[in-house]
């Protein structure tokens, strides 16, 4: 983990050091996740969210199972009854 001191200026502004700008991947004008929480301020790209949220997901879930398959062949019967059912 990388721990650098950072200095809010004016309008609460802060310059987000260099070295932790490269490690993290930001580009200017990217969005990013401000929160806090017990331990602090903490501030997160968009592709930490994802991967993060994904994590959750392959824990209750298992690896290897796409869930966005699961839905989609759910949906295509569905449809199929609803063909054979209507016509």
């Amino acid at each position: 983990m990388q721990s650098q001191m950072a200095r809010m200026g004016e309008n609460g502004r802060v310059v987000i050091p260099v070295q932790i700008r490269e490690a993290m991947g930001l580009k200017p004008g990217e969005a990013l996740q401000v929160s806090l929480d017990e331990e602090g301020l903490r501030i997160q790209t968009l592709r930490q969210q994802i991967a993060q949220a994904q994590a959750v997901v392959r824990k209750l879930f298992g690896p290897g199972r796409s869930l966005s398959k699961e839905l989609i062949a759910e949906r295509r019967l569905e449809a199929k009854r609803e063909e054979e059912e209507f016509g």
